[in-house]
């Protein structure tokens, strides 16, 4: 362990420092609250804010003591790791604590109930009926969605919208809909299940009167003047595809010209805001109430927010490596089968690409208490990246000057086929670095030429 690293750094969901165990309820509310979400380090004898190491005399007592206090107090029983470290001349305890497949555990002079801490930031809250059932789903084979609505019927799932949303070769059929999880089996009864009154559910709004998302596009760079605003409370799968046509439709483009055609380049790359909002959508926390689906479009960024926490056990860094916990496994099936979705967790780092792709920052990803929000600029802040063959290809377009060239001509000279040639430039064409001629993408005369706003090479 870098203690160096650790006291550089600020206190966070994951990081706290204590002087000392003297009134030791706050030490064993964050160790309880860390158990509960996302593991976490607490160094004990480094003053908080400031991090000046004070150091603990007596070190080996106090290890001793610390391990009686967490046995005594914390319920179910909890063991982390205690280290004694030493900085310069003095001693300090890390303790070390783990996501729990135990959780919930509370705090003894709490109770079960009020005694079930959370981590929020770089504090400890204390977790409300729903974040308790969600713990308590932990460690169980389930999800949130995957639960039956016992009280309701079969005809309660819009078949008819649902149908034709799948690929022909998926039918809605009873046995479909029971694998997908639309429905099961509750007692002999075949009931929808929450995740297929979220995704089809006719009275869905009865029900989960959150499950919708409100779109609004403001002038300038806050609040204070909206220019346009809309619910979009249809089905799942189709509120997707509203939330993102509103976004096109008030994001700003920039023209790309070439030789004879004239085309748009969104200043937000169009994967990051699909990735952004499919992402809002399947990891929202439908058990909280209060809040829908948010999305701001304002000069300079997009804002994507949800209700619901990172899932317990991942934090911020987890995901933008690429680790994935769904929370809704119906909703995340079913966007899987509609082609929503191409793999579990590769989300982020598809914004990531995209937005660096294009020499924006990498999107800001933010826990504002139990709701999470991805920010995206718009603002570009580097050269959009260009790997070798794309270097290539544009080198090759500057030099062909308005005549352009053919996709043939460009596989040949990259000793590319033609198929992976078109797929790379439909990339560049996308990015506005390339202007397509042609009639259509049947066009065997189709060309390509270098558009007025191509970096320099």
């Amino acid at each position: 362990m870098n203690l160096s690293s650790l006291l550089r750094g600020p206190e966070g969901k994951t990081f706290e420092c204590k002087r000392d165990f003297s009134s030791p309820d706050g030490v064993m509310r964050t160790l309880v609250a860390f158990a509960n979400t996302s593991g976490g380090i607490l160094l004990i004898g480094v003053q908080d804010r400031t991090h000046q190491v004070i150091g603990i005399d007596e070190i080996l007592t106090a290890e001793e003591r610390l391990a009686s206090l967490i046995d005594d107090t914390i319920k179910p029983k909890l063991i982390p790791s205690i280290d004694i470290l030493s900085w310069r001349n003095k001693q300090l305890l890390c303790v070390t604590v783990s996501p729990s497949p135990s959780r919930p555990h509370y705090f003894q002079k709490l109770g079960p109930q009020e005694g079930i801490l959370i981590r929020i930031g770089s504090t400890n809250r204390r977790a409300d009926p729903a974040l308790v059932e969600e713990l308590r789903r932990f460690g169980r084979p389930t999800s949130f969605d995957d639960q039956p609505i016992p009280d309701a019927r079969v005809d309660a799932i819009d078949v008819h919208a649902a149908a034709p949303l799948f690929p022909p070769k998926r039918k809605l059929t009873p046995q479909s809909l029971q694998s997908l999880r639309i429905t099961t089996t509750y007692h002999r009864r075949v009931v929808p299940t929450i995740g297929g009154i979220l995704l089809f559910g006719k009275d869905r709004l009865s029900r989960f009167p959150d499950a919708w998302i409100q779109v609004g596009r403001f002038a300038g760079t806050d609040r204070r003047r909206v220019l346009d605003s809309a619910e979009i409370r249809t089905y799942l799968p189709i509120a997707v595809a509203d939330a993102i046509a509103f976004i096109h439709k008030h994001s700003t483009r920039e023209a790309v010209i070439g030789k004879v055609k004239r085309a748009d380049r969104w200043t937000i790359p169009s994967v990051a805001v699909r990735e952004a909002v499919i992402n809002a959508v399947v990891h929202a926390d439908y058990s909280q109430h209060g809040a829908p689906i948010r999305i701001a479009l304002f000069d300079d960024r997009l804002e994507i927010e949800n209700p619901g926490m990172l899932p317990f056990g991942l934090t911020l860094d987890d995901i933008r490596r690429g680790v994935s916990k769904l929370r809704n496994r119906v909703i995340g099936r079913v966007f899987q089968e509609l082609g929503l979705i191409e793999q579990w967790g590769s989300g982020i780092q598809r914004m990531t690409a995209a937005c660096r792709d294009e020499g924006l920052a990498d999107p800001k990803l933010e826990e504002l208490g139990t709701h999470f929000r991805v920010t995206l600029s718009a603002l570009q802040t580097r050269a959009p990246y260009l790997d070798p063959r794309d270097k290539s290809i544009l080198t090759m377009l500057k030099n062909a000057g308005d005549d352009g060239l053919g996709t043939a001509e460009i596989a040949r000279r990259l000793a590319r086929s033609p198929r992976a040639t078109r797929m790379r430039l439909a990339v560049l064409v996308g990015r506005g670095h390339v202007v397509e001629i042609g009639s259509g993408a049947t066009d065997p005369r189709r060309r390509y030429c270098l558009s007025t706003t191509a970096p320099a090479i």
